[in-house]
């Protein structure tokens, strides 16, 4: 596998890699993410499954998010850092915490997401395309 991405919890007992970039990067206001990043929209890049490969233990939660969607959430039992989340009904993409990648450079928005959740101080850039809520699916290609 040529690897092209990179990346790991904070603790480093789990780690991951793509042969791909990321398919779209997105910063998103539900919130779910804002409780999974402290109160901020969540940025988050989307891989293929195929290319993409993680060692380490996970652990897992799974819920259903505001856009109907039933997520599976992962990340490290050791130190906690949450790391990736699948919606079930998508098996062919994986979405990435941005703050877990090596090289953070990679997750710059390309778009926000669920921007009617966000508070009034929250920040969305105006310059980029923006969805109030759920956006419409990544093809399955």
């Amino acid at each position: 596998m040529a690897t092209f991405v990179t990346g790991r919890c904070f603790c480093g007992a789990v780690r991951f890699q793509s042969e791909k970039r990321p398919v779209a990067v997105r910063a998103c206001w539900c919130r779910d993410c804002q409780y999974l990043s402290s109160g901020n929209a969540s940025i988050n890049a989307i891989f293929k499954t195929e290319a993409f490969e993680i060692t380490g233990e996970v652990s897992e939660y799974v819920s259903r998010a505001d856009s109907g969607n039933v997520m599976r959430r992962r990340f490290c039992p050791r130190c906690g850092t949450p790391l990736f989340s699948e919606s079930l009904s998508r098996p062919n993409l994986i979405v990435v915490r941005v703050g877990a990648l090596d090289d953070p450079e990679i997750g710059r928005p390309e778009n926000f997401i669920w921007t009617a959740s966000s508070p009034s101080w929250g920040f969305v850039d105006s310059e980029l395309p923006n969805c109030d809520g759920q956006p419409a699916a990544i093809p399955r290609h």
